[in-house]
């Protein structure tokens, strides 16, 4: 893995630590054009999984999970993010699977990503 997608990956794991509690147990990252696509997993607390027994607690724990930090990043980007990619978060994108503890963040950056592989699939 390289220097630049641990750093990232580094920031997002204690963003969500710092904001729920537990950050992902793993993430995989890639870099595309402008985007920076993560997929999360492991990311539930023991409690969080407890409220997903039901599913107005699945609802909720979904929101707080997407919405929530969909706003946080909205009204500030994480300290060193923008630096460390050279170009300025436009965008967040993110989604998460309750029932299978995954989730997927879409970052969107005003520029080209250097050293990403467009095209990737």
């Amino acid at each position: 893995m390289s220097k630049r997608v641990h750093e990232f990956n580094d920031i997002i794991r204690k963003l969500r630590k710092d904001l729920f509690g537990k950050g992902p147990e793993r993430i995989q990252t890639v870099f595309v054009d402008n985007m920076v696509i993560s997929t999360l997993y492991g990311n539930l607390t023991p409690t969080e999984k407890f409220i997903a027994r039901s599913d107005d607690g699945r609802n909720m724990v979904h929101a707080a999970r997407t919405t929530l930090i969909q706003d946080i990043y909205k009204d500030k980007t994480p300290e060193g993010m923008n630096e460390l990619m050279e170009a300025k978060l436009v965008h967040l994108f993110s989604d998460i699977k309750i029932e299978e503890d995954i989730g997927v963040s879409v970052f969107v950056f005003d520029r080209p990503i250097s050293g990403s592989k467009e095209g990737q699939s």
